[in-house]
């Protein structure tokens, strides 16, 4: 997963833009974005048993996708939050449940203490940028692509982001995976032709679905690592 130095410094520098631009963002705007995003989640991907969605713990002003864990669950859908385990690994995802005892983990991110160690489904994936291909500029770890190239058959990723971290491109390359949809507080966009397309919330239904069909989910637990 190396670089050239040219590529590592511009995505640094525009990880840095975009991360000072999220968490200046006010919190009636943070409120008021992530409000829609959820709204759109839960119409969209109204899931239920037995599938298994992996989310993250928010970090620096990222949309904050307890609450719709916390509906899923209430569902019957198993959530898991991801753990650091080594630097170059790829994560593990553990069970979380509203109440489950946490732990710090790496930069100090809660983490479920000790709880099955499951395989998600569904990813949500919290991106510092997204650009119109459904490439994805992260915290620059590469956790998530270690992750997601490790997991057979991959999960659904779904990218949740406010519409200012939005790039033109974050020059991906071979080992960078995009995301198969992206929901931000204007709507929510799937990956076809190569690019990012607008779809409605009937379309978003549909292109999930026809993902799970696809790639045989969801699975069955104990499998795909």
């Amino acid at each position: 997963m190396t670089l050239s130095p040219e590529l590592a410094q511009w995505r640094k520098t525009q990880r840095s833009a975009l991360l000072e631009r999220r968490c200046a963002a006010s919190a009636a705007d943070h409120a008021r974005w992530s409000a829609a995003i959820e709204a759109q989640l839960r119409q969209a991907f109204a899931l239920d048993a037995p599938w298994v969605v992996g989310f993250c713990w928010p970090y620096q002003a990222e949309f904050d996708a307890r609450p719709f864990a916390t509906w899923l669950h209430a569902r019957g859908v198993q959530t898991a939050l991801p753990v650091v385990l080594a630097k170059g690994q790829p994560l593990e995802f553990r069970a979380w449940s509203p109440g489950v005892a946490m732990v710090p983990g790496m930069y100090d991110i809660p983490v479920p203490q000790d709880t099955e160690v499951l395989v998600p489904d569904v990813l949500l994936v919290p991106p510092v940028g997204i650009g119109a291909a459904g490439d994805r500029l992260g915290y620059g770890g590469g956790f998530f692509d270690r992750t997601l190239a490790a997991i057979a058959p991959p999960p659904i990723t779904i990218a949740t982001a406010f519409e200012l971290s939005r790039l033109p491109t974050t020059y991906p390359q071979t080992h960078d995976v995009l995301m198969d949809l992206v929901v931000t507080e204007l709507g929510v966009q799937g990956l076809g032709d190569g690019v990012l397309q607008q779809l409605d919330l009937a379309q978003a239904t549909t292109r999930f679905q026809a993902l799970a069909k696809a790639r045989g989910l969801p699975r069955q637990q104990g499998t795909g690592r």
